[in-house]
């Protein structure tokens, strides 16, 4: 495993944002660990995730410059930190993110930060995607944006479940909308850093036990 998922796993563990137990995803699904951004709740936290996130955004994209966009709530924090990390290694991009109601005084609008320009490449930071509903809904708060394209989307975890097909949620993104969905980690990334502990047999069975089901085929 490189280095760099090994210490973004440990910080989502020393963060509490990385749980286990008895959940239920946004899908509806009854899981049995949770991937909760909310959790991030100090200055030190978010500059780390946002590290992380330029680190896998600049092994994709190198130093080209896409809008970042943060989807509400929880998206915004990400973008916003992503950014300053991005700009700490010479790549100042701009952000901006949604508000969950339009504003129809002041300024007005739905948009928040910078507004993309035609022509523009926007990349989408999420904190996971189970079943890609998220992701639509952000695809549908994008669409009045004129000759905007969406070339990325970046993800904490790619959970490896399916979505509405044998797919994976994350590749039925990819064929529905045209442009990749990339993660920090997956799933079987963090199977692999818990079976160093025999203390995580039982989460790691649970997981192991859960994908059998609901893992993605392709």
């Amino acid at each position: 495993m490189e280095s760099y998922k090994r210490e973004f796993i440990e910080f989502l563990q020393s963060a509490n944002v990385l749980k286990f137990g008895d959940f239920t995803a946004k899908s509806g699904r009854k899981i049995p660990y949770f991937i909760n951004a909310g959790e991030i709740k100090t200055g030190d936290q978010i500059c780390r995730l946002g590290e992380f996130y330029a680190k896998a955004y600049t092994e994709k994209f190198g130093d080209k410059k896409c809008v970042l966009y943060g989807p509400a709530y929880k998206g915004i924090p990400i973008a916003v930190s992503a950014a300053g990390a991005l700009s700490r290694v010479g790549i100042d991009v701009p952000f901006f993110f949604n508000r969950k109601e339009a504003k129809d005084h002041g300024e007005g609008g739905v948009f928040v930060g910078y507004v993309p320009k035609a022509g523009e490449e926007v990349v989408i930071v999420e904190d996971v995607i189970t079943a890609g509903t998220a992701i639509r809904e952000s695809m549908e708060i994008l669409s009045p944006l004129a000759d905007v394209k969406v070339a990325a989307t970046f993800v904490m975890v790619d959970r490896k479940e399916k979505g509405k097909t044998d797919k994976s949620a994350m590749q039925e993104v990819a064929d529905e909308f045209g442009f990749p969905v990339y993660s920090v980690v997956d799933v079987y990334d963090i199977i692999e850093f818990l079976e160093e502990d025999e203390a995580n047999r039982e989460n790691v069975e649970r997981i192991k036990n859960y994908l059998a089901v609901n893992g993605a085929k392709a």
